[in-house]
């Protein structure tokens, strides 16, 4: 009786919808219609490490040549500090003084729009200007964002080139990969980059009569290009332009930077030109010798992952 008074027993809400949905033929659909929809997420969507939050920050600038970290601190970073509280959305505020310039981190909160936070922090800067003391700088002003992280490291590593080779194959693999699909940013380091060096003979110069000062800026004068004006002919406007950029050791040494007894005398007369490696500012080491080390990110909202 107890097993028949079980049978008889009405079903309930959840029995109902239940054999509902037990019985329909639509059940198949949307089935399959759920596993397509993840298969497309899956092969659609950015993947990545980290989740995409929205962090404004800014990193903002000012030189003061000459001045020690106790005076930036005081005539520079504080008094850029209170009015930079001043702007909405601002959560911290980290600062730095070193020894002829200071440097403040604004980070608002999470969730405040990026290109407003930017304006916002801009138009307080301009707006404000009058308070830089004599031999203070502009503000510079430099965003950073949360996807400003390296994703893939390279190394380059080898017992048979130095650090000079090694590099410019760096700077060529560099090349290869910023044509990749959403790779925003890349950096080498390490390794030595090319460069013009002139080694003056002292004695010469002496001889020439030419003092260093001069030398240097008739050498910045000849490596640069400049508009001078327009030429017009016909129907058709060209462009003028005097000067050029220095290509090689021969450009370099043909310079003139003076004159002797009617002669010109040329930067190649009184200094040995080398076209080389320059001098190393960072060194990297693997095991027991030097490599060089590549850095990629990706673009916003792109994939972290390889296909």
């Amino acid at each position: 009786m107890s097993g028949e008074a079980k049978a008889m027993k009405p079903e309930g809400f959840v029995g109902k919808v239940t054999r509902r949905f037990a019985d329909s033929k639509l059940i198949p659909l949307v089935i399959a219609g759920a596993i397509l929809l993840g298969l497309f997420a899956v092969t659609s969507l950015p993947r990545e490490e980290e989740p995409q939050i929205l962090v404004p920050m800014i990193d903002v600038f000012v030189e003061m040549p000459g001045a020690t970290s106790r005076e930036v601190e005081q005539r520079i970073t504080y008094p850029m500090e209170k009015f930079l509280w001043e702007i909405p959305g601002v959560e911290y505020i980290y600062s730095t003084s070193m020894p002829g310039m200071g440097m403040a981190i604004v980070r608002f909160f999470v969730g405040e729009n990026e290109e407003k936070s930017i304006v916002n922090l801009y138009n307080k800067l301009y707006s404000h200007l009058d308070l830089i003391p004599p031999g203070g700088s502009f503000p510079l002003i430099k965003p950073r964002y949360i996807d400003d992280v390296p994703i893939l490291l390279l190394t380059l590593w080898s017992d048979r080139y130095d650090c000079f080779t090694l590099r410019r194959i760096a700077k060529q693999l560099e090349e290869e990969i910023k044509s990749i699909g959403n790779v925003s940013l890349t950096e080498v380091t390490g390794g030595q980059q090319r460069q013009f060096r002139v080694v003056l003979d002292s004695s010469r110069m002496k001889a020439y009569r030419i003092p260093i000062p001069r030398l240097v800026s008739l050498i910045e004068a000849a490596n640069q290009s400049l508009e001078v004006g327009t030429l017009s002919r016909g129907n058709r406007e060209f462009v003028v332009e005097a000067g050029g950029f220095v290509k090689n050791t021969e450009d370099l040494g043909n310079i003139v930077v003076g004159f002797w007894e009617q002669r010109p005398v040329y930067l190649k007369d009184i200094a040995g030109i080398v076209d080389g490696p320059g001098e190393a500012d960072s060194y990297l080491f693997f095991g027991a010798g030097l490599r060089l080390t590549g850095k990629v990110s990706r673009r916003r909202r792109g994939s972290s992952t390889g296909r």
